[in-house]
């Protein structure tokens, strides 16, 4: 097989994995909409109950019924001493559509959504679902803040096949891992940060955010590989290492343990009132 036919075969394998690790965190990641299916009057109603939100409109539930189907939607803010709200769901162009009200960036709102059918009872969710809400990120920060992170885990993935295969291009490719990754997640990503959350940084040593932790984790890794490669060509623990970080990372889901705003420090406890 020729180098340039290696070389080819290596970009194949790396493009699969990164997109199957990005799809990956993206289905498993606490934003995800939690779908589902339920059966009513003979009909399968498939539905999305949304569990992120950009923008200062207010969220909507829409979920496609059958005729002389209503619902309702019960909801409070998420980690507050809120009482439950319910609010019927009304019918627009044959569906039926909940309104959770827009909150500050961070703000969630836990809810339910019941639909009714012939006097039975249809709910969708026993769990309660929790939507967070965001600011609006501008598509010129957004674009290429995913961009230049999905470049970073492609050029990672293919420096390990490149480590054990090809052996030639390991600086060069850790090199580009080291830039894309700072360009993606140091500089662009604090900046899609203060845009959804009005924080530039929420991970050590402010908060907990995992998603910041994570990025500064993998990008010292990266950065080690590197010194250490510049001396020695040879060398392959921290390039492996490196390499373990970035994964364990993208199968860490997206936005866990993010940037949320607990009303409950504001709150007056319900037995407290009481007193």
């Amino acid at each position: 097989m020729s180098d340039s036919t290696k070389n080819a075969i290596l970009w194949l394998i790396a493009i699969i994995v990164t997109v199957s690790l990005v799809i990956y965190q993206k289905a498993t990641g606490p934003t995800y909409p939690v779908k589902g299916k339920v059966e009513i009057s003979g009909e399968i109603i498939k539905y999305k109950l949304i569990r992120s939100f950009m923008g200062e409109r207010d969220a909507l539930v829409e979920i496609e019924v059958p005729d002389n189907t209503t619902g309702e939607i019960e909801y409070k803010r998420f980690k507050s001493y809120d009482e439950w709200s319910t609010a019927p769901m009304t019918l627009r162009d044959g569906k039926l559509v909940g309104v959770l009200p827009n909150q500050p960036p961070a703000g969630k709102i836990s809810y339910f959504v019941r639909l009714f059918y012939n006097g039975k009872a249809y709910p969708l969710n026993s769990d309660p679902v929790v939507i967070r809400f965001t600011g609006d990120v501008p598509l010129f920060i957004l674009a290429p803040h995913i961009f230049f992170m999905f470049l970073s885990v492609l050029f990672g993935i293919r420096m390990g096949l490149e480590l054990f295969i090809r052996k030639k291009d390991t600086l060069y490719f850790t090199g580009v891992v080291v830039i894309t990754l700072f360009m993606g997640g140091l500089v662009l990503g604090p900046i899609v940060q203060k845009y959804a959350f009005d924080a530039y940084w929420t991970g050590w040593p402010f908060g907990h955010d995992l998603t910041d932790n994570k990025t500064i984790g993998s990008f010292i890794l990266w950065i080690i590989a590197w010194f250490v490669l510049r001396r020695n060509r040879e060398n392959k623990v921290w390039p492996i290492l490196a390499l373990i970080g970035m994964m364990a990372v993208y199968l860490i889901p997206h936005s866990a343990l993010g940037s949320e705003i607990d009303h409950t420090k504001t709150q007056t406890p319900p037995t407290e009132q009481n007193k």
